[in-house]
């Protein structure tokens, strides 16, 4: 039983959002990667009311992004820091690195690459919109309570 408020994206697998879509279930959206099918594409799969996210992370890949705003609804920039889970060849931007991001961007700015959940409150201040977090989840005793506190920590550093 999940909270109303919270949104279920599938992660590079745009087929995948669409069967469950399709047949009912509470995906909301997608995040592709750019090596993934393009946003135009899974646009006109998952329809207008889809949560469509792109990752980026660097100024190039963020100004190639402003080219398709009115087609995602925000991007993912990353790595934060180097990331055990996924490979991007980008260096960390580490906080000093997402300001100018921020900045250059159309759409809203996610933190992604390896952010914990005690980088909220930091990554807050740099201006991001967001913070995705994964692993950090896997292994809590209580998510619930984590999550609660990556909420207040950034909404307070806001």
């Amino acid at each position: 039983k999940a909270n109303p408020e919270t949104r279920v994206l599938i992660d590079d697998r745009v087929d995948v959002a669409a069967a469950l879509r399709h047949a009912g279930e509470p995906v909301h959206g997608v995040h592709v990667g750019q090596d993934d099918l393009p946003v135009a594409a899974a646009r006109a799969l998952l329809g207008p009311g889809a949560i469509i996210g792109l990752t980026t992370g660097t100024r190039e890949l963020v100004e190639a992004a402003n080219d398709v705003a009115d087609v995602i609804d925000y991007i993912g920039c990353g790595p934060f820091r180097a990331t055990p889970t996924k490979d991007s060849g980008r260096a960390p931007l580490g906080l000093d690195g997402y300001p100018a991001l921020v900045e250059a961007s159309q759409v809203p700015v996610v933190a992604i690459g390896d952010v914990h959940a005690t980088d909220a409150a930091a990554l807050a201040a740099t201006g991001v919109a967001g913070v995705a977090i994964v692993r950090s989840f896997m292994h809590a005793e209580d998510p619930r309570a984590m999550a609660a506190g990556i909420v207040k920590d950034f909404e307070e550093a806001s």
